[in-house]
């Protein structure tokens, strides 16, 4: 008789849901384009770098009613090219912004001594996580390096 292991791990979405098919095509066009990468790592890195602009809405949000509700969150080095290539994608990125955060998500680079370190994005995955979409971790090993986040980079407008 075989036993078969219990199944521990929980379903995730999927971050293609955040856009609308088109939109996810374009950008995935774009880094192959632009990162010269396969089709398959430009899914992934698009989809991780919707995951932490999820993430970042969702922070934004719960921060506007509740100041202390607000964490920083860095992206890598590879999720920040995917956030770059989203933001030159004006309307749908506009509009990822009204939808999920209810807001423009500004993005101000700077790098400082907590996006360098290993803390910054060890404080990261967690809050990614807890959006309920995959989180690849290929791309938030500290070996990913830390993005240029700074602590006000999806702020709401002034």
């Amino acid at each position: 008789m075989t036993i078969a292991p219990e199944r521990t791990a929980e379903a995730v979405k999927d971050p293609r849901e955040l856009v609308s098919p088109e939109v996810f095509a374009l950008l995935v066009e774009d880094i192959m384009r632009y990162d010269h990468v396969t089709r398959a790592y430009a899914e992934r890195l698009i989809g991780q770098a919707l995951v932490f602009l999820k993430a970042h809405a969702e922070l934004i949000k719960a921060a506007a009613t509740d100041p202390e509700a607000w964490v920083r969150i860095v992206p890598s080095v590879p999720v920040d090219e995917g956030w770059h290539a989203f933001l030159k994608r004006t309307k749908p990125y506009h509009e990822f912004g009204m939808t999920h955060a209810g807001t423009y998500l500004h993005h101000v680079p700077v790098v400082d001594a907590d996006i360098l370190s290993v803390a910054a994005l060890e404080r990261t995955v967690p809050i990614l996580r807890a959006t309920g979409y995959h989180v690849d971790m290929e791309f938030w090993e500290a070996g990913a390096g830390a993005g240029c986040c700074p602590p006000e980079c999806s702020t709401i407008a002034d």
